[in-house]
């Protein structure tokens, strides 16, 4: 592969995540700019990146965004990254598929992380059919130490082969820890500078057929090459069974069946088909172990080789050890580790979390809440049960003037979207200009809370604070819908549930379009929690009539203590109270939103003369 220069390093054995490592490999490939929008599991990549010195990192408005400044970058012969999850890589497609047209000058990797059991997301997509239907390599690494080390490689094949490179983790791989050794920095052979080629960056379609006959001739140099790539590799043993995989599915293979005879891919596409043949021909029984997507075995299928893969291993969700022993086998394996029980915990919106009024007020409504992506999604579940669709970054806006247009007037009144600051400014604008140029008179809800709270508290364009901590312009969302053409713009705080709600009922019957700004900082913020007018709320036990109401606002501060007949008695309560709340202090953050919901008064600031 290229010719690379280094510069010398002690190297030392660390502990990584696999996130962290690609930071490490980010900055020991010699990376000059990397961009990337905030997503569960991808998110610590840059968060570890921005760490290191002679990297421009940053928080780009999307994932589209990202990938473009990094392909800048790249034109401008540099290494560049940018880092998304699996669905961002739906949002940056655009660009993915041109930049394998143009190819690149200085390496460009795009890492796509995914998200087998949808832990924190809204689909478990397979992103390795992003590299087959835009015709670019992929690498799969299985653990930390491979995530750093082919994060390294994946720059040099981006050069010698003239294309960008996708790099697919998983969950697991970005998360789970290992030991990774460290090595030299290396500076790449192209260099820096700006250099005219529109007939290689311009895709006018004259330009555009041209590369497309260059990208088939990269695509045949790069099956070439995964024939010898070194981390395509078969391990001999028993050959009674034979198990193509790669990424953490090896590593569960490997645990179920260590005498098993193995080839692993570390290059998922394109394929290495005389390795493949060569493998299948010389074991008994072949089977494809990989998550969710029968990627690997459909292409293996097509080359006429018998297989078992998704026949008996599961396409739904993580896999482990003991669900591909027991897929093959039959045989129930003992987990290493039993499990140890411990209480249940739901999701929920943070005590004291600005969102939980609003939802609140909506739910009293009975509205239909098209709702978006973020911490706020939470609101969808009991007791609040506010949000009545989710689809993707954005659509909350899209939605919700879809279905005004579907029913006309008839919907006034009925609809609201809602949505976040950091999600209003990744692809939440496009919507709103759609209501004013196409005249609607939908309600959009932007929850500022001046933080993108779901991924880890990143700053986003609003809150005018850079990855890296320096102080900028924040853009000023009231401006920003005043100047597309919104003519009714107010901004509430979140936490007077009774005055939002006035101001909500009011903009939901008007026949313009109008947008509340919820603003009220994230509880978690730092400055938030150093605070020192924060009040303690107490319930007084003698005031409280036992009706609930406060518990419909599902904070988790607020507890029920049930009461049998005796007990209540014994207390002062009618024998029929079945029980009151009362106010957990340690979790109390002093929202006041519970206060004004008690009609019986029964709800005050601790110290406050009760009358």
């Amino acid at each position: 592969m290229g010719k690379m220069k280094a510069r010398a390093a002690v190297e030392k054995k660390v502990l990584l995540s696999g996130n962290e490592a690609i930071a490490r490999g980010a900055y020991e490939a010699g990376v000059k700019v990397a961009s990337a929008y905030p997503g569960t599991p991808s998110t610590e990549i840059l968060e570890n990146l921005c760490t290191y010195e002679g990297v421009y990192t940053e928080w780009a408005p999307n994932e589209k965004v990202a990938l473009e400044v990094a392909l800048g970058a790249s034109f401008a012969g540099v290494r560049s990254l940018a880092a998304m999850k699996h669905v961002g890589l739906n949002v940056a497609a655009d660009p993915l598929f041109t930049a394998a047209y143009t190819g690149v000058r200085g390496g460009l990797v795009i890492v796509t992380a995914d998200d087998p059991e949808m832990h924190s997301s809204q689909n478990e997509q397979d992103n390795r059919n992003y590299a087959f239907a835009a015709k670019v390599p992929m690498l799969e690494p299985a653990d930390a130490a491979e995530a750093k080390e082919f994060l390294k490689i994946a720059y040099r094949i981006s050069e010698e082969f003239d294309t960008p490179v996708l790099l697919r983790t998983t969950t697991r791989v970005a998360h789970v820890k290992g030991i990774v050794t460290t090595g030299s920095v290396e500076t790449s052979s192209v260099k820096p500078g700006i250099e005219k080629m529109p007939e290689k960056f311009v895709m006018l379609p004259s330009n555009a057929r041209k590369r497309r006959v260059e990208l088939e001739k990269r695509m045949a140099r790069l099956r070439e090459f995964a024939e010898t790539f070194p981390e395509n590799r078969m391990g001999w043993g028993d050959r009674g069974k034979g198990f193509i995989t790669s990424s953490v599915s090896y590593l569960y293979v490997k645990e179920a069946f260590p005498e098993a005879s193995l080839l692993k891919l570390g290059m998922v596409y394109p394929f290495p088909e005389k390795m493949i043949r060569d493998f299948a021909s010389k074991v008994e029984e072949l089977y494809i172990v990989e998550e969710l997507d029968p990627f690997i075995e459909l292409h293996v299928k097509a080359m006429g080789i018998r297989c078992k893969g998704k026949d008996v291993i599961p396409s739904m969700g993580e896999l482990n050890s003991h669900i591909v022993r027991k897929a093959i086998t039959g045989e129930a394996t003992k987990p290493q580790f039993e499990l140890v029980p411990i209480p249940l915990r739901p999701p929920n919106l943070c005590p004291g979390c600005p969102h939980r009024g609003i939802f609140y007020g909506l739910s009293k409504l009975g509205v239909f809440i098209a709702g978006d992506i973020g911490c706020y999604t939470l609101a969808a579940l009991k007791p609040l049960s506010a949000m009545d669709s989710c689809i993707c970054m954005g659509a909350s806006i899209g939605t919700a003037f879809g279905m005004e247009k579907a029913l006309g007037k008839d919907s006034l009144g009925k609809i609201v979207a809602v949505i976040g600051d950091s999600t209003f400014i990744h692809s939440g604008i496009t919507g709103l200009i759609d209501i004013v140029y196409n005249k609607g008179f939908s309600t959009v809800i932007i929850l500022d809370n001046r933080t993108t709270g779901m991924t880890g508290h990143q700053p986003n364009p609003s809150t005018g604070v850079t990855i890296t901590g320096d102080t900028g312009t924040g853009i000023d969302i009231e401006a920003l819908c005043r100047a597309i053409g919104i003519r009714h713009v107010y901004t509430v705080n979140p936490n007077d549930i009774e005055a939002t709600q006035k101001i909500v009922k009011q903009e939901i019957e008007r026949s313009e379009p109008s947008v509340i700004i919820t603003k009220a900082p994230c509880v978690l913020l730092p400055e938030m929690k150093k605070r020192k007018d924060k009040k303690l709320y107490i319930v007084i036990p003698e005031k409280c009539t036992g009706c609930r109401t406060c518990l419909k606002l599902g904070c988790p501060a607020i507890e029920w203590a049930p009461l049998t007949p005796e007990e209540a008695k014994k207390l002062g309560y009618k024998e029929t109270q079945k029980g009151y709340s009362r106010i957990n202090a340690a979790l109390c953050d002093g929202c006041g939103q519970c206060a004004p919901l008690c009609k019986f008064k029964a709800i005050i600031v601790a110290g406050e003369d009760n009358g």
